[in-house]
């Protein structure tokens, strides 16, 4: 029993996912389920993609913005914006809903041999149905709503109970700790066994009890016997002896106390003139303690003013730290504007070639981008990347260079797919035998399409060049810097 889940309340309102599929008298088909929890539809919905949702699916998918239609997804037909899930963005599926509202039904409750149609399931039996699993709101078991009952009553830990003595009302738990201090909890007498003895009139009771033990009235000096009351004249006539002694000790301790109070007078006299010298000493001490308060006061009163200097040089820091970054950005985006051409053709120069080449080898900077240029100044705005150790299939053989078409200031006034032929070259640097790969745009290629982003994916030559012939002699690499031109034809532009 504990094992299972508690049964969902019954809801008349879209406020509820799908029946599960256990409700069915028979097997169930595609069209009956929700394209979200899977169940069977309750309220359904119709997207404008045309599948089906119970209303709280539905509305717990798009009360954070727009989705996909997963069924969209999955099947393959996504098509914006019809498969765009959005508020207001579904209608009511009356049909469907009478459908699956006819379909017969049985309680998934175990043990409950209840049979009918979901609509009358829904109206009359969930929610209601004696087998449901419910909650034990005292002590959080699982049990079956017939049961209840019994189990407020037999079985709960946390049930209530009432004191069969005093009557007050008590956690079944605490029942010990309330037996300690009923005032009605009987109680025995350790001297005549009398049972039943309410805890309130039990000190009365041993006042009175002649059999009740209590101690020898001779226990201030020293006996240390407890007696019945009935016999506690019995037990001095016996020990008289004994309380004799007792008392002649105490006599003998008292003579030396008296000793002991004289020599205390004479420590008294010590200690006045003692306490006199400590009021001189205190006095000065408070003068002291006042002058330390005030430097104290002075000392807080300057820490106070050093936090607030604190801040504000935290402060101006920040300010500070700002203004480097905003330098650093506008510095950049100068270095961009300076190295930025306007006419589709670009030359990117990459000094410390060895160095990059072996960050490239190692990992650590494996691809480089080079500054921005246009068509015009007005027209499309790229960029190219370049592999010093290759990717994909030239990776460690071939250096790899790729055109990028990046989202500029104009593209809403551009023709797209860019469809523009783009030339790359490594150049010789003595001008004999440039390294040349050319290209048409394939225009059905996200790389070409309006960019949603800063920049689409790269496209161009993996192998644009075996890294063998830059390994051997020869002129392409020059004072360690090698030059990468790209032109890009503007006909048509």
């Amino acid at each position: 029993m504990a094992a299972q889940e508690p049964s969902p309340p019954s809801s008349l309102e879209g406020n509820k996912p799908g029946f599960p599929k256990t409700i069915l008298a028979n097997s169930h088909e595609d069209k009956h389920l929700c394209n979200s929890c899977q169940k069977i539809l309750r309220r359904p919905l119709q997207a404008q993609c045309g599948h089906r949702y119970c209303s709280f699916c539905f509305h717990k998918i798009v009360s954070s913005g727009l989705q996909k239609c997963s069924a969209c997804i999955k099947e393959d037909l996504f098509e914006e914006p019809t498969s765009i899930l959005k508020q207001g963005g579904a209608f009511p599926d009356n049909a469907a809903r009478r459908e699956v509202e006819a379909l017969a039904a049985v309680c998934p409750n175990e043990g409950c041999t209840w049979m009918g149609t979901i609509k009358e399931f829904e109206a009359n039996h969930e929610g209601n149905c004696d087998f449901m699993i419910i909650l034990c709101p005292s002590c959080k078991e699982l049990m079956r709503a017939n049961e209840q009952e019994h189990h407020n009553e037999r079985e709960c830990p946390e049930r209530t109970l009432n004191c069969k003595y005093c009557k007050e009302p008590f956690l079944l738990k605490n029942i010990k700790a309330h037996d300690e201090i009923c005032p009605k909890y009987p109680m025995i007498c350790e001297g005549c066994a009398k049972k039943k003895i309410p805890r309130e009139k039990y000190v009365d009771h041993i006042k009175l009890c002649s059999k009740f033990k209590a101690p020898c009235r001779f226990h201030v000096v020293g006996c240390d016997t407890s007696v019945e009351k009935e016999k506690i004249h019995d037990h001095e006539r016996q020990c008289s002896y004994e309380h004799l002694n007792l008392l002649l000790d105490l006599e003998l301790k008292m003579s030396h106390a008296v000793g002991l109070s004289r020599r205390c007078q004479e420590l008294e006299l010590k200690v006045s003139t003692f306490e006199n010298i400590v009021c001189v000493l205190n006095r000065e001490m408070e003068r002291s303690c006042a002058t330390m308060e005030a430097y104290n006061r002075q000392h807080r009163l300057d820490q106070d003013k050093i936090e607030i200097l604190n801040n504000k040089v935290r402060q101006l820091e920040r300010t500070v730290s700002l203004r480097d970054l905003s330098i650093m950005e506008m510095e950049g985006k100068m270095r961009e504007l300076s190295a930025a051409t306007y006419d589709g053709v670009f030359v990117w120069k990459i000094s410390d070639f060895t160095k990059k080449r072996q960050d490239a080898m190692a990992g650590r900077a494996p691809a480089m981008f080079s500054p921005a240029f246009y068509t015009s100044k007005y027209g499309y705005k790229m960029c190219l990347r370049i592999y010093l150790n290759g990717d994909g299939t030239g990776r460690g053989t071939h250096l790899s260079l790729f055109f990028v078409v990046m989202r500029g200031h104009s593209d809403a006034l551009l023709k797209w797919p860019f469809n523009q032929k783009v030339t790359l070259m490594l150049l010789d640097q003595n001008n004999k035998e440039h390294i040349i790969d050319a290209f048409r745009p394939d225009i059905s290629s996200s790389s070409f399409q309006r960019p949603v982003s800063d920049m689409n994916i790269a496209s161009g030559c993996p192998l644009f060049c075996p890294l063998s012939k830059l390994d051997s002699k020869n002129s392409y690499i020059r004072d360690d810097t090698i030059f990468i031109k790209a032109i890009v034809d503007l006909t048509g532009l």
